[in-house]
């Protein structure tokens, strides 16, 4: 591989020496750290101002955006006062010009540092030609600085064949920038296994990428060393595996100022809980100008009551393109009624490229009966992928009739995950008898837990007679707080309790337990399931509870029950206030109970009202059932036999 193949003639010259073989310990990635006024006065000069060389490397561009991390530690060059500078310079442009190497690598460093390349160049040159490896390092800064690529990986590889780091480094990431990733993976490692935390990150950069091992160490050197984007990779690698750890390395980037970590801690203090931390971070975050942590920040602030500084927060990531900031504000806005702000937020947020504010603007026109509108912006959130959009799509087209057009869209909100589409979608086939595929489809609504989804689930199994099946979908809507799925599940526990035993004699009537059945009875009463209530009540009445019988048979009279009435009535007859029950049956007989017209005609004929007992027969033989046709036939022609007589 011709990118490894000079090792062995550069070293043979004797120009350029090991790295180790040098006076001094040195490891340039760990030397970044070390101020430039101090490096450059050891006894070492050659060493020391290859590890000043890296901060004035530029970042060269690769074939993806690496943060703002990825570049030479600015730290190595700390800027000095003009006098330090001048004093500097002069200690060693004397000796430069007398040609000492050393003097004219710290010299050449320091002008290139200021941008003097014209300067630098010459000093550089003569220093690289008597083997210091940093100023061949520098020298491929220079000439890449000045647009000269190749020439300068050319004096990077020279720097990097006789140890330096940064060079490797540098190199590596020149390959990279060209696309030849095994020449970029071979440098970078030559850095990273130098102890240098750039190569260390770049190599680990590099193979996450192209979704090699080994990623987990290379950011783990990095970060290690101060590498804050190395640390938020990290982090990132970690959150699902050792969340405990993850968050560690999230402090650490956090603290040296990385905003995304920021918002990422500040995310996991507020899963947990901490939501006083997790806002000082969002805040941090937020000030270097992380627009999602504004956003966050917003969020929490809402759920606190400080809708006026969540506001603030929200302006300010919607100016810098949060589209979801922009949703807040547009939502702000609606539910204060203000629907042309609304609707320009959401515009906002549609700009951002959060297909959100497609589906929010058309939930707006929506509302304010705008449907031609609304089906537009439904369907570009929907061709974007917005499943609830494809599902309320959906639903406005069947409303309007196009039960075919809103068929797919269920399906492709369905396929995507939207619980509700899938619902839909059975509800739609059992509308055409198509049982089965309507089963499936509740199914599927069932399994990710939506409530009416598992009663529809559990009444197609109870018409099956798959009872145990039918009792845990039941169980599961009722646990949803379906009131149809407390009584259906009431009314399968009743239909599968063994019969009762025979009660012995002289024990009281209703001392026994109550049963599990009866328990769901009464929770789809409390919930308001009229048909439970009437149940519940005549179970009170068998205990011989008059009293919670009646106020059980009332609630469900009063909220349209006929059974409820009819029911009533006969307790209030039974306490011998004939009028009010007369007043309940004519309400079930008016929904049509044909027992309590029956009633009604008993108690007029009683009364001497033959006329109205008469009325009353014919409406319960036309309501029966067959044996209340009967016995209102019979006592319809005695009435008249009374009144023909």
């Amino acid at each position: 591989m011709g990118f490894m193949g000079d090792r062995s003639t550069l070293l043979e010259t004797g120009r350029f020496v090991r790295a180790e073989a040098e006076s001094g310990a040195e490891s340039d990635g760990a030397a970044q750290a070390v101020d430039a006024r101090t490096a450059m006065t050891t006894q070492t000069p050659r060493t020391t101002v290859a590890a000043a060389a890296a901060p004035i490397t530029p970042a060269l561009p690769i074939t993806r955006q690496v943060p703002v991390d990825d570049v030479f530690d600015d730290e190595a060059f700390a800027l000095t006062d003009a006098a330090s500078d001048a004093e500097l310079e002069a200690r060693h442009r004397v000796a430069a010009d007398k040609g000492d190497p050393g003097a004219m690598s710290v010299l050449g460093a320091l002008l290139l540092r200021r941008g003097d390349l014209t300067g630098a160049e010459p000093y550089l040159r003569g220093a690289t030609a008597e083997g210091d490896r940093a100023a061949a390092n520098n020298l491929g800064v220079l000439l890449h600085q000045r647009g000269y690529p190749e020439e300068a990986a050319g004096w990077w590889r020279v720097a990097a064949v006789a140890g330096s780091a940064p060079a490797a480094h540098a190199l590596g990431r020149h390959y990279r920038e060209r696309g030849d990733e095994p020449a970029a993976e071979y440098w970078m490692r030559q850095a990273a296994e130098s102890g240098h935390a750039l190569g260390a990150y770049g190599l680990a950069d590099l193979l996450e990428h192209r979704g090699d091992k080994g990623v987990e160490r290379w950011f783990r050197a990095a970060a290690e060393q101060g590498h804050r984007e190395a640390a938020y990779r990290l982090a990132r690698h970690l959150r699902k595996g050792d969340p405990v750890e993850a968050e560690q390395w999230y402090r650490q980037a956090a603290a040296r100022g990385h905003r995304r970590a920021g918002l990422h801690l500040g995310t996991l203090l507020e899963a947990r809980g901490e939501l006083k931390e997790a806002g000082r971070w969002y805040l941090t975050s937020a000030k270097q100008g992380e627009p999602r942590a504004a956003c966050a920040l917003g969020f929490l602030l809402r759920d606190a009551g400080d809708e006026e500084n969540a506001a603030t927060w929200w302006l300010r990531a919607a100016q810098d393109g949060d589209g979801n900031a922009a949703n807040a504000l547009g939502a702000l806005h609606a539910a204060r009624g203000e629907t042309q702000t609304a609707e320009k937020w959401y515009r906002a947020a549609m700009d951002a490229g959060d297909q959100n504010g497609a589906y929010n603007l058309a939930l707006l026109c929506a509302a304010q009966e705008r449907t031609a509108q609304a089906e537009q912006w439904y369907r570009r959130a929907a061709y974007a992928g917005h499943r609830e959009a494809a599902n309320a799509l959906a639903i406005l087209l069947l409303q309007g009739g196009d039960a075919a057009g809103a068929e797919p869209w269920f399906s492709k909100a369905a396929e995507a995950g939207s619980v509700d589409a899938a619902f839909n979608l059975g509800i739609l086939f059992a509308s055409r008898d198509e049982d089965r595929t309507a089963l499936k489809w509740y199914e599927r609504a069932a399994s990710a837990g939506h409530t009416d989804a598992a009663l529809q689930v559990g009444i197609a199994l109870v018409r099956d007679g798959e009872d145990r099946a039918a009792e845990r979908h039941l169980r599961c809507a009722a646990g949803g707080g379906s009131a149809e799925a407390c009584f259906r599940l009431a009314a399968l526990l009743e239909s599968l309790a063994p019969p009762p035993e025979p009660v012995a004699l002289g024990e009281p009537v209703g001392g026994a337990p109550r049963t599990e059945s009866e328990e769901w009875y009464e929770r789809a009463a409390e919930l308001g399931h009229r048909r439970a209530q009437v149940r519940v009540g005549m179970l009170a009445a068998a205990r011989g509870e008059l009293g919670a019988a009646a106020r059980w048979y009332r609630e469900a009279a009063e909220a349209g029950s006929r059974n409820g009435a009819f029911n009533l009535g006969l307790l209030l007859a039974r306490e011998g206030n004939e009028p009010e029950a007369a007043l309940w049956w004519t309400r079930a007989a008016v929904a049509g109970h044909g027992r309590a017209a029956l009633r009604l005609g008993l108690l007029a004929a009683r009364q001497g009202d033959l006329t109205e007992g008469q009325k009353w027969c014919v409406r319960a033989m036309e309501l029966g059932p067959a044996e209340v046709s009967e016995r209102a036939a019979r006592l319809r022609e005695a009435l008249a036999e009374e009144l023909s007589a």
